[in-house]
């Protein structure tokens, strides 16, 4: 870890209170970052704080993804804090998984309208506030590369935001924008946990090629150097992080 990679950098998490987003803006302040993360429900939030120690480096702000309304004051109180953003992880997502026939327009509804209209916003409504050259990270899936049962709708948003991630790499690219995806494979997370049972997660564990299921951290880690100087070169691609869950035959056979 290098100490001083994001001195004077701002940062902004969403979905940061908790799993993936919480454990990236653990990595950034610890880099020198100043963080602002975002969450729906306020006791949430407030523990986030509490974890992250408090920080004066620490703005958390109630926001949903989904909401335009809470994204432009969002965008505003950073604009009023900080002035700008160097870093934007637009991590904030749902899941949940059922047979095909079994979708409600009401799922379809929750998962899209998080999922992939909270991320296209979230860049819109910051996007006067992204200096030149900042770093943009979206939170995809690894069920973008490969078929998993029940996972229609959500595999579906998650393909959405990871081709939006090539148009944005070329949208922004005047600017020197650059921007990539992750692709988390299972990660112990509350929204793993809220969607995996017991029982299912040493099958879960057996399909990884790797041997083990991810940490939060694995993903931080992957963010952190995606949004550094050390990925300047790197631009519209997306890091699989599952442990070898999709490119090797041990994942295949899972």
């Amino acid at each position: 870890m290098t100490p001083t990679r994001f001195d004077g950098k701002i940062a902004l998490i969403t979905g940061g209170t908790s799993g993936m987003g919480l454990a990236t803006a653990r990595r950034l302040l610890a880099e020198g970052a100043r963080v602002v993360v975002t969450g729906r429900d306020q006791a949430r939030l407030d523990a986030a704080l509490d974890d992250l120690g408090g920080a004066e480096r620490v703005l958390a702000v109630r926001a949903d993804a989904a909401d335009l309304a809470d994204l432009d004051r969002l965008a505003g109180t950073i604009r009023d804090r900080h002035g700008r953003l160097d870093v934007l992880f637009a991590n904030a997502g749902v899941a949940s998984f059922g047979e095909l026939g079994q979708v409600s327009e009401a799922d379809y509804d929750r998962i899209m309208n998080t999922n992939v209209k909270g991320v296209f916003f979230t860049v819109q409504k910051t996007l006067p506030l992204l200096a030149d050259r900042a770093a943009i990270v979206v939170n995809a899936s690894w069920t973008l590369h490969r078929g998993l049962p029940g996972a229609s709708v959500y595999a579906a948003s998650k393909a959405a935001v990871h081709n939006l991630t090539h148009t944005l790499a070329a949208d922004l690219a005047p600017r020197g924008v650059r921007v990539n995806s992750v692709s988390p494979g299972y990660i112990e997370t509350p929204m793993f946990h809220g969607n995996i049972s017991a029982g299912a997660a040493d099958a879960v564990r057996a399909a990884v090629p790797a041997g083990r299921i991810g940490s939060a951290e694995d993903v931080a880690g992957a963010v952190a150097f995606l949004a550094s100087d050390e990925a300047s070169y790197v631009n519209g691609q997306d890091l699989i992080i599952d442990g070898g869950l999709v490119a090797t035959a041990a994942g295949l056979t899972g």
